[in-house]
Formats: structure tokens, C-alpha cells, sequence
């Protein structure tokens, strides 16, 4: 119970920090499918149906991919294979969702908005739909797993084309770019995210777990999950109003009734000691504006001097011990016989 209301409470708070300004803000420009992009989207297109008729067709690209894999460069440079293995891990998808997220998350608390989020979760969904569904019909093997030299190794049930990897560190590197919120910042990490994702792939070229033309294939699928995202936009803003409308409903499900108004309580008039309780006090007579202006009603009319120049009042009678051999004041004392010596 305890821990469904601490939920409850960091969900409250979240929705309440994003409630301050639920609009996207206007500085940020939101990507549009211009012509430029549609040229560059057409372009991926056709590079992405080349690779898969060369591979199909058993052609040149599928030649070199044997070549590479005879050269096995993890066995021409084993001193950088301690590194690439771990650098790898930038192309694999639950790491990279999780850091990438993070970041995003950040950013849609100071932006109050939550379409980082939701742009990211609309690329990832796109990414295994569409990478998922082509390893699934291809079925290549891989070079670990290939069974005859020179074949394409399709229809063979394997998941190795495109490359996951690659695709993956494409999109997953590319949406900081395309939610850049200056041009600047949309160049350099643009740059950032091209150098990352080659690398991920070329390093799994070295390793030996993919075909060169599976990473062809996974740089040509990620971009164009980056380059039609525009076209997702529209759903995307539905959705987080979606949200908010449910986030709405949900605390009205849950919510307390308003608490009443106050009411004002009327001044009770006090009754002076030892007035008998059922004996009502007498009414107090209306005060008049020349001795309102006086002051407060318990001082006494007349000037009053600070405590620091009143005359100190000493208390009535000795505060001594009374004294066998002392008279009181006021008294004489009578004189002491003089005794010769």
C-alpha cells in the first residue's frame, strides 16, 4: 500500500512539473518532410533495394563479402579486438535505449514536453518492424554459420541481414540529432552519430558476426527510419495528448472532493470572571471614534513613560531574616551603659 503511494506521488509530481507548460516550446524547430528530405529518402530507398537485388542475385557485393571473411581481420589486428569488444556495445539495442532514453527523459522534463520520449519510442518501434520483419524474410546466415562458399546464404532461416547492430546504432544516435534543438547542434551531432554507427558496423565486420553488405544494408535501414519520422510527427502529438487526457482522467478517477469553503466564525464575547455561565455577559457599549483613537482599549488614558524611566518600586517590609538582637525600623535604640575597666 505504502509503495503504490509513493508511486502515485512521483507520477503526481512528474505530471504536475510537465503541466507548467504542456505545449511544445516555440523555439524548437520541429523537422518537416520538405523536399530535400523526400529526395534523400527516395535516394536511401534505392540504394537499400540495390543491396538486397546484389545479394539476392548473388552478384559482385556477395564475392566481396567472402573476401573480407577469408581476411578475418580479427586474426590481421588482434591487439584493438579487446576494445572493439566492448565498443560494440554502442550497437546493441537494450544499452543504447536505456542511455539514450535517459538523456531524452531529462529533456522532456525541462522542455515540458514528453515527444522526446514518445520520437524515440516511435523509432525504435519502426526499427523492429522493419529490421525484424526483413532478417525474418531473408534468412541469411552468417560467416560463423555460412555453409557453402561463394552462396549468398539466404532463405536459410538465419537473422543476420540487415544488421541489427548497425541499424540500430544509426537510429538510436541519429534521433539526438534529429531532436537537436539548434542547427549547430543538429550538424555536430549529426557528425557524431554518421562516425559512431560506421564504427559499429565496421567493428562487426572485424569481428566476424556479419557480412559487409549486412552493415550496407543496416546503414541504409536506419536512415530511412530518421528520414521518415516527419511523416510519424502528427501521430506523435496525438499521442501525447492522448497521455495528457488520460493522465487528467485518471487523477479525477482517483481525486479527493474539493474541501468546503470556509466559513467565517463569529467573534465571541467574553464574560468577566465570576460571571455565572448562564448569566449573559453584559453588552459592551459601542466604542466612539474619539476613544478608538486613543489606542489599545487596556491602556489608560494620559502619557505613558517606558519601563526604562519609571521610579523602581520598592516592596513593602524587609525581605532580611527576622533577628533576635535587631529592632524594627523607625525605632531608637537605646544607649549602652558605659562600664568602667
Amino acid at each position: 500500500m505504502r509503495t503504490e503511494r509513493n508511486l502515485t506521488r512521483r507520477l503526481d509530481r512528474v505530471f504536475a512539473r510537465l503541466d507548467r507548460e504542456p505545449e511544445r516550446p516555440a523555439h524548437i524547430d520541429m523537422p518537416r518532410m520538405s523536399r530535400h528530405r523526400v529526395v534523400l529518402f527516395s535516394a536511401t530507398l534505392a540504394f537499400y533495394l540495390a543491396i538486397v537485388w546484389a545479394v539476392v542475385t548473388t552478384s559482385w557485393l556477395v564475392r566481396l563479402d567472402w573476401q573480407v571473411m577469408f581476411f578475418r581481420p580479427y586474426q590481421q589486428w588482434p591487439e584493438i579486438h579487446a576494445f572493439l569488444d566492448y565498443y560494440v556495445v554502442l550497437g546493441q539495442r537494450g544499452p543504447t535505449a536505456v542511455m539514450v532514453a535517459a538523456w531524452l527523459g531529462w529533456r522532456s522534463w525541462r522542455q515540458h514536453t514528453l515527444r522526446p520520449l514518445l520520437t524515440l519510442a516511435a523509432s525504435l518501434l519502426l526499427l523492429n518492424v522493419t529490421v525484424g520483419a526483413a532478417k525474418i524474410g531473408m534468412g541469411r546466415l552468417g560467416p560463423h554459420y555460412a555453409t557453402t562458399i561463394g552462396s549468398n546464404e539466404m532463405g536459410l532461416g538465419g537473422d543476420i541481414f540487415p544488421s541489427g547492430h548497425t541499424a540500430n546504432a544509426v537510429v538510436t544516435w541519429g534521433i539526438l540529432a534529429y531532436l537537436a534543438s539548434t542547427p549547430r547542434a543538429r550538424r555536430w551531432l549529426s557528425a557524431l552519430s554518421a562516425v559512431t554507427s560506421l564504427g559499429v558496423g565496421l567493428t562487426t565486420v572485424y569481428l566476424g558476426t556479419h557480412w559487409l553488405s549486412d552493415v550496407l544494408l543496416g546503414w541504409a535501414a536506419g536512415l530511412l527510419i530518421l528520414l521518415a519520422l516527419p511523416w510519424f510527427e502528427p501521430l506523435i502529438a496525438k499521442a501525447e495528448l492522448w497521455l495528457f487526457d488520460l493522465r487528467d482522467r485518471w487523477r479525477d478517477r482517483r481525486g479527493r472532493p474539493a474541501p468546503e469553503p470556509a466559513v467565517p466564525v463569529a467573534p465571541v464575547a467574553l464574560r468577566p470572571l465570576g460571571t455565572p455561565a448562564e448569566q449573559p455577559a453584559p453588552a459592551r457599549e459601542p466604542v466612539s471614534p474619539t476613544r478608538a483613537s486613543r489606542g489599545l482599549a487596556h491602556l489608560a488614558p494620559g502619557p505613558h513613560t517606558t519601563r526604562s524611566e519609571r521610579t523602581p518600586v520598592t516592596p513593602a517590609g524587609s525581605r532580611r531574616p527576622p533577628h533576635a538582637d535587631r529592632l524594627p525600623r523607625g525605632t531608637s535604640q537605646p544607649a549602652r551603659p558605659l562600664t568602667g575597666g
